[in-house]
This record gives C-alpha cells, structure tokens and sequence, in this order.
C-alpha cells in the first residue's frame, strides 16, 4: 500500500483536485489516502502568465490535469504544441527534455510533466534572452496557442 500524502493549507489558498477546485476557510491539513491528482494554488499558472512557449505549454499541460471534461482536447493541443517545439528549438537539453516531457504526459504522469516543464524555464529565459529563438517564431508559437486560451 502507498504512504498517505498529507498537505497544509493556509487560509484562502486553493487546491485543485480531480478537477475540482477547493478554497479552505482556514489553516487545514489534508491527508490523501489513495492515488490523486492535484495541483496547489501556487503551481497553476494563469492564461496571461504563459507568455513564453514552455509556459504556454506547461498552461496546456495543467489544463489536462485540472479540467478533466477537456481532456481530449488539451491533449490535442498538447501534442500539437509539444510537436511545433520539437521543431523550433535547438537546444539539445530542452529537445531531449521535451522528449520525455510528452512520454511523461502520453502515459498519463501530466503532474511530472509540470515539474519537468518548470525545470527548463531558466534555460528557454536564457535562450529568449539571448535571441537563441527567434523573436518571429516565437510569435508564431504564441499565436498558435493563443485562440486556446
């Protein structure tokens, strides 16, 4: 049997769990006793966060996991973006990363997908900053990804 997954929550802060989003009125502490999907308050990314394109895909990613009814769809989209990064970037670490960003998502572990994903922003900030990508195909991501949002 798993270990039991125990989380604190402050006063007003959010949990998304299964799709379902809970606010706490108070400091309380929840205990997990089975497998569950969640994201905390502080882990979700807002649409007008994702402004660059490892944060629009880490939005559609969270999507998957935290609107169980547009499942089908976030995945398309996924596949779709994951598919148009593989062919815009050229940094070997990323590339392989997103690799096994989509195999993570594609058997179902979205939630690991998100700390992978998080775990490339200094480097895709570091590209962006150094015009590694270019400025033109980085709107171009952005605008694919846009009419989602």
């Amino acid at each position: 049997m798993k270990s039991t997954l125990r989380i604190s929550l402050k006063a007003g802060e959010r949990i998304f769990i299964n799709g379902a989003v809970l606010r706490v009125d108070r400091k309380v502490a929840l205990e997990f006793l089975n497998d569950v999907t969640f994201l905390l308050e502080n882990h979700v990314l807002q649409p007008e966060g994702a402004t660059t394109p490892l944060r629009q895909l880490y939005f559609i990613a969270q999507m998957i996991l935290i609107n169980p009814e547009g499942k089908d769809h976030s995945t398309a989209m996924f596949r779709k973006s994951i598919t148009m990064l593989l062919t815009c970037f050229k940094n070997e670490e990323i590339l392989a990363e997103l690799k096994r960003i989509d195999a993570l998502v594609s058997t179902g572990r979205a939630f690991d997908a998100l700390k992978a994903i998080r775990g490339l922003y200094a480097i895709e900030d570091n590209i962006l900053n150094n015009h590694e990508l270019p400025p033109t195909m980085v709107e171009q991501i952005r605008r694919e990804i846009a009419p989602w949002r």
